[in-house]
């Protein structure tokens, strides 16, 4: 009896044993489990390939333009953007001029999406007979990652009014010529509201007394307010910093809507910037809106498609 009982105590000693050493064994391969798993995270999350899909915002403004300035919206990739812009002379004069619908300058832009980053624009000018030029190119864009979109636009133009020379001088074609440089830096912040803040510089190589700056800094701000489905207030104004400011210029101000209809957007304003570049409104801007200096204007647009996408490159039309 005793040397069963030695046998049955035995017995339960290598039970527990086994499953001592079984439960260690499982332990160990869970904690290394563990450690495979938060390895794993680790690299999932430094993975873009496995990170969280990023997700842009879209429609920050409906047009590139916001009235006078550029937006942060680029054309796109392929597609070929005609422009036609129109300001009216003042309303100060009444029914005399119509209330400035006598009279108007105009310009008329072609701009092009390289890609859908980079977009290039040109465009003649009535007034002063101006012809312009710009490159616009996205830096940074709104998602949820980033809270804001940024891009830079740089533009020249080149005035070629009958310059009045005095005898003995010379007139060099890079007297006619005006640079810009301009960060925009927009944010959507809902599908109603969007504000654009609009830093800008404006290098004229000849201006016309000596105690004239060459340079100028201006500080421009520009709002879209959705009021309907196809209705938006937009507002844009630029302030100079006084101590660059040219001696009889003024702030441009400009308040307009947006009327998208059919896949386009109209654009109806009033302004007191005669000029449609950042020579003329954001630096050579005249009349104040409190001295009824102010103007009616509106910028149309039709858009083609001259790039084809890859699956159209078997049809025949270049422009569909």
């Amino acid at each position: 009896m005793l040397a069963s009982f030695s046998i049955m105590v035995l017995g339960m000693s290598f039970q527990v044993s086994g499953q001592v050493q079984l439960d260690n064994k499982e332990s160990a391969a869970l904690a290394e489990k563990d450690e495979t798993d938060e390895l794993a995270n680790m690299l999932n999350e430094s993975d873009p390939a496995t990170s969280k899909k990023i997700e842009y915002t879209f429609a920050t403004f409906k047009t590139t333009r916001i009235i006078n300035s550029h937006s942060i919206e680029n054309t796109g990739k392929g597609v070929l953007d005609l422009k036609i812009s129109h300001r009216f002379t003042s309303i100060d004069k009444g029914i005399k001029d119509f209330f400035g619908l006598d009279g108007a300058t105009i310009r008329l832009g072609l701009d092009y999406g390289l890609t859908d980053g980079i977009t290039i624009g040109i465009g003649r000018n009535s007034y002063e007979k101006e012809y312009d030029g710009y490159v616009k190119a996205k830096i940074l864009r709104q998602s949820n990652r980033s809270p804001i979109s940024v891009s830079y636009v740089g533009s020249s133009m080149i005035q070629t009014l009958d310059a009045n020379v005095l005898p003995g001088q010379t007139y060099y074609f890079s007297n006619r010529v005006c640079y810009a440089n301009q960060i925009l830096v927009a944010r959507k912040f809902s599908q109603s509201l969007s504000l654009q803040f609009m830093p800008t510089h404006v290098h004229y190589n000849l201006v016309e007394l000596q105690s004239d700056a060459n340079d100028l800094i201006a500080l421009g701000f520009g709002g879209r307010l959705k009021l309907s489905k196809r209705v938006s207030l937009n507002l844009e104004y630029f302030y100079q910093l006084p101590d660059l400011k040219m001696p009889g210029t003024t702030n441009s101000l400009s308040v307009g809507f947006d009327i998208e209809t059919g896949g386009h957007v109209f654009q109806l304003h009033f302004t007191n910037s005669s000029g449609m570049t950042e020579r003329t409104y954001v630096g050579r801007t005249t009349d104040k809106w409190t001295d009824g200096g102010i103007r009616f204007g509106f910028n149309i647009s039709r858009v083609f498609t001259v790039r084809k996408p890859k699956e159209f490159k078997n049809m025949a039309n270049e422009i569909y």
